[in-house]
This record gives structure tokens, C-alpha cells and sequence, in this order.
């Protein structure tokens, strides 16, 4: 019996190509671009679970008790905060510490002829306890974790960081290499290979002891990168440890800090949580995951909505099939097992067809998401539950409403050709589904443009200085680099291609932050909020073309004489003459920098779009200084780079040059949104071509239903043009219906998106116009053969159909 259904419905899509062809194409479509979603959601979701405690796992995150304190959310704390804890809260299971840096990794000579290799290290350089790795498990291929980390100056390496410095990683073990040119570190062991999957990219790993250059008593300071973790043991809850907390940091905490509270962030919760961040600097947002599930489920249904439209198009075809079978003694039954099996044929070739795009797509989705994800159904079996679970899934909600249409054909009716439009579901449910299909896309057209639209903003919009043009150096901290700082300068300035040149701690516009309270104006109490610092020479605000508002700039000095503050702190002290703030003293930790102020720039964003204006100060402070900016003439950018090169190295030999242009620096603030823009274009594009298969086989099974009526039209005098017309009007009213329910869903979900960004576009008429009017373009390219076909058949041949 299964042979038979088999052998029919393989003939029965021989016979009917086109049918086929469509309904696979369009499947498999749909099915590959929910393979990769579906590869992409368990990627982001696997992150840390491979680590034994995960469920008990916190990380101790700062945040205010109460709004309008002059305190950040941060996923730091102070750094004694893990010693405390292990004091104070024995019950714990296990508290670790770990902080990162990023510098110059230097391996020595081997004293065989080879020089030494330097390495600008970021983002996996790491001070922690050795309890880090009790607490996190990761695999070892050599060294002992309770004791590899336990002295000062040794170090972990990562197998492939030992690769890397030392060649083979077997050889590793008690060999030597210094970081930013002052501390030298032994390798005591090596860590197998970090999974991808992980927030904590490890490549080197000393010892906790060796943290220098930092405050480990102060309880107030937090620094970006200073993390500390937690194992709560069974039976102590989140919200009864939080408790705790207040009392410790009422504790250690001096009273004019304790509003700056601790409490527990969850393991799982950190790879999702762009407030508290993370080391490897990028999380992955659960409304970005439930927006990606949406839009896989969203492409299977019209997928499966094509099938319904194609396969009820060709029952009046199929009818007299249908009462043959029915005389020859078919059940019902049988019948829709027979046409179950076809669709199940459909949906297997088109799973196989899906499999093979989404490992073409793959490597490009690789690229632009720069993940490291991989079909290998041996490491990976769930992507055969998954293909299982749809082809299941499609075959059902695609199959089984044309197999009761199909096998509930009255046989007498079929033999006599008497089947209708109005027996196989009437055209209103296609109809009802190509509005459906239509809707969905356009919800996901109009999401693309705005995405697109806040993509191009963030480009283009003025964030009140120059970074066209300007080119950052980073410059080492030690204090020999330091008396250099001058002479490189006026080098720098003698080359013809370089307008100006500034020292700062970093340029106007930067991803990590420095701030703190103040005291202005000699008032008893600190400000209620924090004021963020750039500390900067003279000469930055002619370098980056910030605008001087009052007051004048101030005098150049290596240490401070004087505040310049924007707009934004001087509204936040409640002042409204920008004059009247000039000269007035502001006081930052404790009177250890102080000065008047004396000018008042235009405001200018510090971060990136997304966040509001922060108040900000500028002053000079040399020791602070960790890059220089400067501005280049664009057409002699090749030669002027290679000059700054030559300056960069002559002046600092033991170090690694980089540079990176301001505006890239920018650019990649907005790598989640350029991401997002990429993969809504790819997605609404394989909707509008499913849902435009859809909208193909609606004519398809308006031109069969409508033969007669052509013929007569035609014959009446009718044009080919007023035919193309009726087949247009109808579809032209169902795309219109569509746009009236998709408009307010998309303005509502992006409208909400949008609200998470400080400067932001205003999604206007145009936007929804331009989505509508491109859906029924697209639309009209699709129907167009398909209309002009049944437009130009001979009227004879349309009036002898039965």
C-alpha cells in the first residue's frame, strides 16, 4: 500500500512539474532560513551551560538603591568585595575575583637567532583567583588549577595563546614573557582551547596576586572590567542574600556611598543583559531571540500557506483523479493518506533542498553575525530533531487541509466535471491567506526600513565634533613614554599632511567610561550625579572641532589649572546663564582635583547614540593621557600614515603600533544594529519571494477558474489590457488589505525598538508608503506573465472548457 501511494505521488509531481518546483522551491526556503535561526538561537542559548554549577552561579553587579543617586548599574564592584565576602559570608561555596586588562604582550629572544615578538593583546588577558577555576569549568591540558595561579607572576595560557607565543604548547610550561613591558610572568599551565560559547574569552590567565597599579582597598571605586563571582549553596535564595548585602555594604562602604548597592546577576542571565555587559563585549538580547523565533515561524507558516493555495488550485484538476478512485472502492481515508504521502514527499525533498542552502548560507551568515557555528549533525543531534520536528510540522498544517478537500469530492459530481471554486474552500480562504502571507512580509519590509533608517541616522547624524578624518594612536603609560609626549608632537606637526594633533585619555566619543560625583562651588554635599571625564591638552578642542559656548578655553599645562564642562552639567546644577558657572570651583575625590571653570563647550555625545548626553569635564592631565588624535588632509592619507608610523616607532621601539580612524571606532558601536539590519533585509527578502509563490499560485487558480469569463470578455471586445486588469485589481485590494492590518503591528513593535535608543528616527508615512507601494510593485512583476498568459489564450479554446 505505502509503495502504491508512493509510486502515484511521485507521478503525480513528475506529471505536474511546475506545481512541484514551486511548492518545494518555496519550502525549502522557508524551512533553510528557520534551519539557520534555529542554529543561530541554540548557539546564543548554550551560552556558560556547560559549566557544572551553572544554576548557581552569580556575578556581583553594582547598582543605585534608589533612583537619582550619583551612582552607575555596572557589572563591576569594588575589588575588596570578594576578600569581604569570603570573610563575612563563610557559608559560601566558592568567591572568586577576576579582572581584565589590555596591553602588549612581549615574548623574549630565544637566544637562537630569533627576535623577540610583541602582541597587542585585547580582551583575554586576565588577573583571577585560582578559585575562578573551581568555580568555572574549564579543562586543562596541563598545569595543576589549585595551585598554577596561587604565586605572584605566574600565568595560564590557553592552548592556542601558547601556539601562538611559544609554537607548540607542550613547551610551554616554565617559560616567560612580560606584559606592557613591566611585569614578567611564567607559564605555570595551559588551558584547553576556550569554547565559543562562553563570555569569558580566556587566552591568558595570571595570577590575582600580581594586580598592580590598581587601589584593592577602596570600597567605592568600580573599574569596567572587575568582576567578581559567587556559588550560593542549596538552599540560599537570590533575594535572601541580597538582603545580606545591604548590611555589607553599609559595612565596608564609607556612608556617602552606601545609595551604590550589590546585588546577584545570575550566570544565565549575563550573556542577555546589555545593562551589566561582559567581557567578550556582546550580548545577545532575548527580544532579539524572540524576534528571530517569530520571523522562523512567520517564514514556515506562509511557506505552508503557499502549499495550501498551490494544492487547492489544482483540485478542480485532480477532481475526476479523486472519482475514480472513489468508484474503484477508495475510502476517504485512504484517500487522505494518499495525499498526505505527497505532501510528505513535497516536504522531505524540500527539508533536503533546505539542508543543502543553509550549509551554502552558512558560511556568509558565519561572516556577518562573526560566529563560528557549524552543521555537523554528529556533534550536533538536535538539528535532527529539529529537521524531524518540522517535516512533521509542515506535512500536517500543509497537507491536511487540501486532503480533506480532496477526498471529500462527491465522485458523481467529479466524473461529471461539476467540481466548483466554491467545493474546493471558495477563493475567499485563499484569499484570507495570501493577506496573511502578504501581512507578514510587510510587517517584516517595514521592519527592515526602519532598522535601515536608524542604521543610516547613527551614520550620518551629527554628534557635535569632527571624527572625519581623524586618526587614534594609542601610546604606552609608562613614565619614560611620557616625557616623549612633546617631542612626538611637534614631529607630528611638521609633516605636511597633519592639521592638528591632540594627547587625551580618549577621544570625545568612547565605549569605555570615567566618571564620578563632584563637589561644586565648595557645597557641603556631592552632586546627585556623576560627570564624565576627558582629559585632554589644549589643543583638543581645535583637534576635534568641539564648540566653545563660554568663557575661554583652557591654558595649556601638564597638570590641571582649570574645568571646561558642557552644556548638559551645567543644566544638571540647575543653572541657566552658561556665564554664571564661570569660576566657579569644581572639587572631584575629595579636593584631589580641583580647579575653577573656565569655559563652557557645546554638548556632544561622550558614548554612542543609543545613550542621552552625559554631563562631561575636560581638563588637563598629562599622566592620564593614553592616546593621540589627529587630524589628517584625506587625499595624502596614505603617505601621512605610513609617516606617523615611522614617528610612533622611532619614539617608542618596544611597542606595537596601531591606529584606528574615529569614525570606524564609531561605526563599531552599532554592530548589533548593522547585524540586525543585515539578517531583517535577507529574511523579509525570502518572505516577500515566498509569499510572492503564494501570490502565483492564487492566479494560477483564478486563470483556471476565470477561463470562460476571459473568453467571453474577449469575444465582447475586451482588451488584453482590461484582462490584466482584473487579475491586478484583485490582488492589488488584497495587498492593500494586508498593509492596513501589518502597518500598525510593525509601527507598534518598532516604534517600541526605537525607544531604546536616546536619538532616534521618527517612523513617518513615507517609511509605510514606500512599503506598501514596493510590496504591490513586487507583486505585479510576479503575476505579471501569469496575467498576460491568460490574457492572450484564445477566446475559442477558453469558450470549449468544461
Amino acid at each position: 500500500m505505502l509503495k502504491n501511494y508512493f509510486k502515484t505521488a511521485l507521478r503525480n509531481l513528475l506529471r505536474n512539474k511546475t506545481y512541484a518546483v514551486v511548492n518545494i522551491v518555496g519550502l525549502a526556503g522557508g524551512i533553510a532560513a528557520c534551519l539557520l535561526i534555529f542554529l543561530v538561537l541554540q548557539f546564543e542559548l548554550s551560552f556558560d551551560n556547560f559549566h557544572k554549577n551553572k544554576d548557581r552561579i552569580y556575578r556581583l553587579v553594582s547598582v543605585p538603591y534608589k533612583s537619582g543617586t550619583p551612582f552607575n548599574t555596572t557589572g563591576s564592584v569594588p575589588l575588596p568585595v570578594a576578600e569581604g565576602l569570603r570573610v563575612d559570608y563563610p557559608q559560601l561555596e566558592k568567591v572568586a575575583a577576576i579582572f581584565a586588562r589590555d596591553g602588549q604582550i612581549t615574548i623574549p629572544s630565544a637566544g637562537n637567532g630569533q627576535p623577540e615578538k610583541k602582541f597587542n593583546e585585547e580582551r583575554n588577558f586576565y588577573y583571577a583567583e585560582p578559585s575562578f577555576f573551581d568555580i568555572f569549568n574549564f579543562q586543562w591540558l596541563s598545569g595543576n588549577p589549585k595551585t598554577a595561579l596561587s604565586a605572584p607572576n605566574t600565568a595560564v595560557l590557553t592552548q592556542a595563546m601558547a601556539e601562538k607565543y611559544f609554537g607548540d604548547w607542550k613547551t610551554a610550561i616554565g617559560k616567560s614573557f612580560k606584559f606592557r613591558n613591566q611585569d614578567v610572568f611564567m607559564v605555570t599551565g595551559v588551558l584547553k582551547n576556550i569554547p565559543p560559547n562562553t563570555d569569558f574569552p580566556l587566552g591568558i590567565v595570571v595570577s590575582y596576586k600580581s594586580l598592580n597599579h590598581v587601589d584593592l582597598t577602596d570600597w567605592v571605586g568600580t573599574y569596567g572590567r572587575g568582576y567578581s563571582f559567587a556559588v550560593l549553596p542549596p538552599g540560599l535564595s537570590v533575594e535572601r542574600f541580597n538582603l545580606y548585602m545591604h548590611d555589607f555594604v553599609k559595612k565596608h562602604k564609607p556612608a556617602d556611598a552606601v545609595d551604590q548597592g550589590i546585588v546577584l546577576q545570575p550566570l544565565a542571565d549575563m550573556h542577555f543583559n546589555s545593562l551589566f555587559g561582559n567581557f567578550s563585549g556582546r550580548t545577545f538580547s532575548k527580544e532579539l531571540i524572540t524576534s528571530l523565533g517569530l520571523i522562523a515561524l512567520f517564514l514556515v507558516v506562509i511557506a505552508c500557506v503557499n502549499f495550501v493555495n498551490l494544492a487547492t488550485a489544482q483540485a478542480v484538476h485532480r477532481s475526476r483523479e479523486v472519482g475514480i478512485r472513489k468508484v474503484l472502492g477508495s475510502s476517504r481515508r485512504q484517500l487522505v493518506q494518499q495525499f498526505l504521502g505527497e505532501t510528505a514527499l513535497i516536504t522531505v525533498s524540500a527539508v533536503l533542498l533546505a539542508v543543502v542552502l543553509a550549509n551554502i548560507a552558512l558560511p556568509l551568515l558565519n561572516n556577518l553575525l562573526r560566529l563560528t557555528l557549524s552543521f555537523n549533525i554528529k556533534n550536533n543531534p538536535a538539528i535532527i530533531l529539529f529537521l524531524l520536528t518540522v517535516t512533521l510540522c509542515v506535512t500536517l498544517l500543509s497537507g491536511f487541509y487540501p486532503a480533506l478537500v480532496l477526498s471529500g469530492f462527491n465522485p458523481i459530481n467529479t466524473l461529471k466535471n461539476k467540481i466548483t471554486s466554491k467545493m474546493v474552500g471558495g477563493i475567499s480562504l485563499r484569499r484570507g491567506l495570501v493577506v496573511l502571507q502578504f501581512g507578514i512580509a510587510q510587517v517584516m519590509i517595514i521592519g527592515v526600513l526602519v532598522v535601515v533608517s536608524q542604521v543610516n541616522y547613527f551614520r550620518h547624524a551629527s554628534m557635535g565634533f569632527d571624527k572625519e578624518a581623524i586618526v587614534n594612536v594609542p601610546i604606552p603609560g609608562d613614565s619614560v613614554s611620557e616625557t616623549k609626549m612633546d617631542a612626538v608632537r611637534n614631529q607630528l606637526l611638521q609633516l605636511p599632511g597633519i592639521k592638528k594633533v591632540s594627547f587625551s585619555s580618549a577621544p570625545p566619543s568612547d565605549g569605555d567610561y570615567w566618571s564620578s560625583p563632584f563637589t561644586f562651588n565648595h557645597a557641603v554635599k556631592k552632586t546627585e550625579f556623576q560627570a564624565y571625564f576627558k582629559w585632554a591638552d589644549a589643543d583638543y578642542l581645535k583637534t576635534y572641532n568641539i564648540q566653545l559656548l563660554a568663557g575661554k578655553p583652557y591654558v595649556a599645562s601638564d597638570t590641571l589649572k582649570g574645568f571646561l564642562v558642557n552644556e548638559m552639567l551645567v543644566k544638571k546644577l540647575g543653572i541657566r546663564n552658561l556665564q554664571d558657572i564661570i569660576g566657579k570651583e569644581i572639587s572631584f575625590w575629595g579636593g584631589d582635583k580641583r580647579a575653577p571653570v573656565v569655559g563652557v563647550v557645546k554638548d556632544f555625545n561622550g558614548t554612542s547614540l543609543r545613550d542621552p548626553i552625559t554631563p562631561v569635564v575636560l581638563g588637563c592631565w598629562k599622566d592620564s593621557y593614553g592616546v593621540i588624535g589627529i587630524k589628517i588632509q584625506p587625499e595624502t592619507a596614505k603617505q601621512t600614515l605610513a609617516s606617523i608610523e615611522k614617528i610612533w616607532n622611532a619614539a617608542y621601539p618596544q611597542y606595537v603600533y596601531e591606529y584606528q580612524f574615529l569614525d570606524d571606532k564609531i561605526n563599531n558601536f552599532y554592530q548589533e544594529e548593522n547585524q540586525l539590519s543585515q539578517l531583517y533585509k535577507i529574511f523579509a527578502g525570502i518572505a516577500i519571494f515566498i509569499s510572492c509563490l503564494g501570490l502565483y499560485g492564487l492566479v494560477s487558480f483564478m486563470a483556471v477558474q476565470k477561463t470562460k469569463e476571459v473568453g467571453v470578455r474577449k469575444v465582447l471586445g475586451a482588451s488584453v489590457a482590461h484582462i490584466m486588469y482584473l487579475f491586478s485589481k484583485e490582488f492589488t485590494i488584497l495587498i492593500g488589505l494586508a498593509f492596513i492590518i501589518a502597518a500598525p503591528l510593525a509601527y507598534y513593535f518598532m516604534h517600541r525598538w526605537l525607544e531604546g535608543f536616546a536619538f532616534r528616527i521618527q517612523i513617518g508615512a513615507g517609511v509605510l508608503l514606500l512599503a506598501v507601494v514596493g510590496s504591490v510593485f513586487i507583486a505585479w512583476l510576479t503575476v505579471g506573465y501569469q496575467a498576460f498568459k491568460a490574457a492572450m489564450a484564445n477566446p475559442v479554446k477558453s469558450l470549449r472548457t468544461e
